[in-house]
């Protein structure tokens, strides 16, 4: 008799929250801007999470991202429970383990662009050789090679969220977090890094999670996550990742 043997696939779970909830005047009249969310999130996920204003966007990312904490519920990153973890613990956390991409870039005006992108691997202690050896990998990436010693206020608004996603990968954390990353960009610079996010995400096997309004992200994720007054509504994903508006990375 003759068997099959079919490889076994490995599925990491780096986010897993359990039943959590953010309450806003528990007291008197509670507002729960998140309601008993339970959440898994695997290794390599392109995911966006959507939902009209107020439905717990920003704050579920705030909460995943230890920048918050749950009023019910556990957090697990990597299997650790970060709700049980000090302030101080939750810092070195934060820096060793998550990747943050703002809306507002968040760049440091005084330092180059390669100072900003490698900023948080010197928090981390690493050597000027594999700071400049991992910025200068994903410059080349992200088509930034000759804006490397431009500062902030040089560069255009599409660049500096290259610089700001560049600065989130540069430790290889283990998932980056990114609010409305694209919301003040133009469709052309917004597709730009969409197409760095996703060549980063296959080669890199990098997760992402996005909160989002925009369709142009939405189209691009592998999952989406709707969330209405706290709660999940629906998960699912995509039939067909749109690719139709993709350009050159290095056309900024």
């Amino acid at each position: 008799m003759l068997y099959e043997f079919k490889p076994v696939v490995m599925i990491q779970t780096v986010i897993d929250t359990h039943n959590i909830s953010k309450i806003y005047n528990p007291t008197t009249i509670p507002v729960y801007a998140i309601n008993d969310v339970h959440l898994h999130i695997e290794r390599g996920e392109f995911t966006a999470l959507v939902g009209p204003s107020g439905s717990g966007k920003t704050t579920l990312l705030n909460l995943i991202g230890g920048l918050d904490r749950p009023d019910k519920g556990n957090i697990f990153i990597n299997g650790e429970d970060i709700t049980q973890l000090s302030a101080n613990e939750l810092i070195r956390f934060r820096l060793h383990n998550i990747g943050f991409v703002f809306q507002s870039y968040n760049l440091i005006p005084v330092l180059t662009a390669k100072e900003n992108a490698e900023f948080i691997m010197l928090l981390q202690g690493k050597r000027k050789k594999e700071r400049e050896q991992r910025v200068m990998q994903l410059f080349r990436q992200i088509g930034l090679e000759e804006k490397w010693n431009s500062r902030p206020s040089q560069l255009s608004g599409g660049q500096q969220q290259r610089v700001a996603v560049a600065r989130a990968l540069a430790s290889k954390p283990q998932f980056v977090l990114a609010d409305e990353p694209t919301a003040n960009l133009d469709s052309k610079s917004a597709f730009n890094l969409l197409d760095i996010m996703a060549l980063l995400n296959r080669e890199e096997n990098m997760t992402f999670l996005f909160s989002t309004h925009d369709q142009r992200v939405i189209e691009r994720a592998r999952r989406v996550i709707t969330l209405v007054d706290g709660k999940i509504t629906s998960d699912t994903a995509p039939a067909a990742v749109n690719t139709s508006h993709t350009v050159p990375l290095q056309q900024s």
